[in-house]
């Protein structure tokens, strides 16, 4: 099989995966115990007013035509709108979508550098306490829930000390007007260190690990001894060789790593009152407002879906060695 047969399965995959999240996604909101017009009626409504609210809403149609609705607006990429405020669930994800990236992504880069950086001098310095304590260390972050280590901090710097802000991504009147201006703001900077430096530390394991096992790998092949018996330094076999070659399994993980770190961001979000997607998705679940729950669990399982889906082409691409039968 070729390249550009391998990249049509996947790209078939990938439309039936998010087809089946899609229908899963309508089914499990309307599943849900609980009525979605208790948002939407007043109790001080006529009966012909509820009955033309629910109308408009088509929330009186049979399900079958509720689903085939929803899956004609989306291949348009109409998402509905909000039972809660009538806005249109498009613009509730591009409001709330940049604020969860930026996190996101910010936690990942310090993450991923550091992680790499230590995962190289862990498997170069295989058996020392610097190796055991970096592991311990790292397998501590991955165990540890992400949630229970923000409250941790949110306790200790935020209640007991007052250094970092306890919600939110900027404080009351900071006077930003764009987007790009509040996110270079030293205020937004300041209610960022907190989240950021949870999430790092939970992340952080997951690539340090991956290195430093590429690392002993890479140092256990003939060329590394090549390498020595030309009179090359160890500080040139450590970067320019081994962890060069050792650095592909950690680039392609890291691709499927930003997609569940968006995925991720709804218990960090709720932690520190992020006004992220992740959150707006818990709200919506609790007042029932199908449309923007719907549209916020989509996104974040697209994220995902994605990341694999370059991860995969990413395999091929960087490793020769990978076939596609």
């Amino acid at each position: 099989m070729g390249k550009s047969d391998f990249f049509i399965r996947r790209a078939l995959q990938l439309g039936v995966t998010l087809w089946a999240v899609a229908t899963a996604l309508f089914m499990l909101f309307r599943l849900m115990p609980g009525n979605p017009t208790a948002y939407v009626i007043s109790p001080g409504m006529t009966p012909e007013v509820r009955q033309q609210l629910v109308e408009s809403y088509g929330l009186n149609d049979p399900l079958w035509v509720q689903y085939l609705r929803y899956i004609e607006n989306l291949l348009t990429l109409d998402l509905g709108r909000s039972f809660k405020t009538n806005e249109q669930v498009v613009d509730v994800l591009i409001t709330y979508l940049p604020n969860t990236l930026v996190l996101m992504l910010t936690a990942f880069i310090v993450a991923y550098f550091i992680g790499i950086t230590l995962g190289v001098f862990t498997g170069w310095y295989r058996g020392s306490r610097f190796e055991k304590s970096a592991v311990v260390t790292a397998l501590v972050g991955r165990s540890v829930p992400s949630f229970w280590v923000g409250l941790l901090v949110l306790w200790v710097f935020g209640t007991n000390l007052g250094i970092i802000p306890m919600s939110g991504m900027t404080s009351l009147g900071s006077g930003s007007t764009g987007f790009w201006e509040m996110v270079f703001s030293l205020d937004f900077l300041h209610h960022l260190v907190a989240p950021v430096v949870v999430l790092a530390f939970y992340y952080m394991g997951y690539p340090l690990l991956i290195m430093r096992n590429s690392m002993l790998e890479t140092l256990s092949e003939d060329f590394i001894d090549i390498c020595r018996a030309k009179g090359l330094t160890e500080r040139t076999i450590m970067f320019k060789h081994a962890a060069r070659n050792a650095f592909l399994p950690v680039l392609t993980a890291a691709a499927i790593a930003v997609g569940y770190a968006v995925g991720g961001s709804v218990l960090i979000e709720t932690v520190f009152g992020w006004p992220g997607i992740g959150r707006e998705m818990i709200r919506a679940v609790l007042r029932r407002d199908y449309p923007v729950a719907q549209g916020t669990f989509l996104v974040l399982a697209l994220s995902v879906i994605l990341m694999n889906f370059v991860a995969d082409l990413l395999y091929g691409v960087l490793d020769p060695r990978v076939t596609y039968d």
